[in-house]
């Protein structure tokens, strides 16, 4: 009896200091400070067209933290894109921005959790540097500190979705439509315990502290890393784009957009190109980002190739052509060139002209290689059987040449 009569009153004691300890406060919301977003745990549902499939749809949730006015959009993915898509639409539907943006840790969102030094994904702090609002992520299973959005989540979950879960919906752009319509309604929906509805507060009350909306709206932004080759270029998307060449070997940061290539190294800026499309092994060459050898190199012109071939003699100044015109970038042909003309160095200028006329007399368009075995093993050296007249340079069409018919075996027909 006596031990009954101590539990009890160590129960009544121990229940007074528990309501003590999970005191709560209530914060008031100042207008225009906060928007909470999150995706909806529930999804709605798209039908495939032409099997019938059923595709899952996620839905996005910002909701204005004083008012509670609500923005909800869907889409077919939560990956980082549709993240941000959803972030720009949503400030554009309030017309403007809350000073402080929070999230659910997501990974589109936070890259490492910490209630004290979180560490936000670089395209997410780029997008809220943009619209110049702040970060501030939820705490881990912390609904209150989101309690706008949680709430919202559920009563959209009930009011929109699962509205609409009994009607076929074949594209995304008729969803939203039909999300749109149930979201007015919803925004314009009493409150049960206090007048107006969140509509009416937000235009009474939040419209007018959110911050202007920035003259253009957010682009959406990819990074990555990459290392410089020795070539003095990133490659991405299979399209090359130069940088200063005393970063080869270094690891810089990749900052794409729709029309924009940008490479930081170490937070700083040391290129900038108009992105290419198109063709893949396409080549972005800013001339500043070249050796000064590389730099005299690259003011070589076919021109210049044949000024060069034509002081050797015609025969080499066909070939040159034939280099040139067998490729199909001229510049590709540069270096071939360059090896076929500096043999005069090594064999002569009367060899390699001797050698190129050899070898157009087996096809009309040889190669480096070629002209090269015939000075190596002396070909240019012997004497054709038959004197084949000079090739002029003008009377040739294609870098090519018509042969006698002695050449193919046919017979006089004097």
């Amino acid at each position: 009896m006596k031990f009954h009569s101590c539990y009890s009153q160590f129960c009544r004691y121990y229940r007074k200091y528990a309501n003590t300890t999970k005191a709560t406060m209530h914060i008031d919301n100042k207008p225009g400070e906060k928007v909470e977003v999150d995706w909806a745990g529930q999804t709605a549902q798209l039908v495939d067209r032409d099997t019938g499939e059923i595709i899952p749809v996620y839905v996005f949730v910002a909701a204005l933290s004083c008012s509670q006015y609500t923005y909800v959009e869907a889409f077919l993915s939560q990956n980082q894109e549709c993240w941000i898509a959803a972030h720009v639409n949503a400030y554009q539907f309030f017309g403007g921005v809350t000073r402080i943006l929070v999230p659910d840790n997501l990974k589109t969102g936070v890259e490492k959790v910490s209630w004290y030094t979180p560490t936000i994904n670089k395209t997410y702090h780029e997008m809220a540097e943009h619209y110049g609002t702040a970060v501030i992520p939820a705490r881990v299973r912390k609904p209150k500190d989101k309690a706008s959005v949680e709430g919202a989540v559920g009563i959209i979950s009930t009011w929109i979705i699962a509205a609409l879960r009994n009607q076929r919906y074949f594209t995304l752009k008729e969803l939203n439509e039909a999300i749109y319509h149930k979201l007015i309604g919803f925004n314009n929906k009493p409150f049960q315990k206090k007048t107006g509805c969140r509509l009416s507060v937000f235009l009474e009350e939040e419209k007018s502290t959110l911050i202007p909306l920035p003259a253009t709206p957010y682009e959406l932004a990819y990074w990555k890393t990459a290392i410089v080759q020795f070539n003095y270029h990133i490659s991405t998307d299979k399209i090359h784009y130069s940088v200063p060449y005393e970063y080869i070997k270094h690891k810089v940061d990749v900052r794409i957009t729709r029309n924009i290539v940008e490479i930081f190294y170490n937070n700083h800026r040391i290129a900038s190109h108009v992105r290419l499309y198109g063709r893949a092994g396409q080549y972005s060459t800013i001339p500043e980002h070249m050796p000064e050898n590389h730099q005299s190199y690259n003011s070589w012109n076919s021109e210049r190739f044949i000024t060069w071939a034509k002081s050797i003699g015609p025969n080499t100044a066909i070939v040159v052509k034939a280099i040139l015109s067998s490729h199909k970038v001229e510049q590709q042909g540069y270096r071939s060139c360059i090896a076929l003309l500096k043999l005069a160095d090594k064999y002569s200028v009367t060899r390699v002209e001797e050698a190129c006329k050899k070898a157009l007399s087996y096809t009309p368009r040889p190669s480096y290689k070629s002209i090269q075995t015939i000075l190596q093993t002396g070909q240019d050296k012997l004497k054709d059987k038959e004197d084949t007249t000079p090739i002029s340079n003008d009377n040739t069409t294609q870098f090519g040449f018509t042969r006698g018919a002695g050449y193919y075996g046919g017979k006089n027909n004097g």
